[in-house]
């Protein structure tokens, strides 16, 4: 008899950034309660449904388990996110792009400005860029004024800072 072969898992989760704006943790502890108001309805759901006798073609009952068991990996995920979280406050000194701050840029004759936060927090559409991505990690510790080049696929982008706030 040959043994079974399992092959190798190549997705490995990322951890969430732990940094943070007071908002953003504010935020994430809300949602863990609802999630958590949530729970006992979906276990009683599964009580009830689990009454109904054969669990391999209940499906309402293993659709309700599936749900539950969804429900409880999301709280347990949020709850390490939040007791890991790192909240920062922006620093009122501007000299150098650190976490929080907002960055003008110039690249093509053209300007856009730019928030950078923590992972979790990212939105490109309205400007909030990681402090992970290669921008955001281009950017960051540098001052007014200084020219930064990020290598893209094929070619290279050159950014000018303009303002820091």
């Amino acid at each position: 008899m040959q043994t079974p072969y399992r092959r190798k898992e190549t997705y490995v989760k990322p951890k969430p950034d732990p940094y943070l704006t007071k908002e953003k943790f504010n935020e994430l502890k809300n949602k863990l309660k609802r999630m958590k108001a949530t729970h006992p309805h979906l276990s009683a759901e599964v009580k009830r449904l689990a009454e109904m006798g054969d669990f391999s073609e209940n499906a309402g009952y293993q659709e309700a388990k599936r749900r539950l068991r969804s429900l409880n990996q999301r709280i347990m995920e949020l709850e390490t996110h939040l007791k890991t979280a790192i909240i920062f406050q922006p620093s009122k000194n501007t000299d150098k792009v650190n976490l929080g701050h907002r960055v003008m840029i110039e690249s093509e004759n053209k300007q856009k400005t730019y928030q950078i936060l923590g992972g979790t927090e990212t939105n490109p559409a309205a400007g909030i860029i990681s402090h992970n991505s290669p921008l955001g990690a281009a950017l960051m510790g540098h001052q007014v004024g200084d020219i930064i080049k990020i290598k893209l696929a094929n070619r290279e982008k050159v950014f000018k800072i303009i303002k820091i706030t």
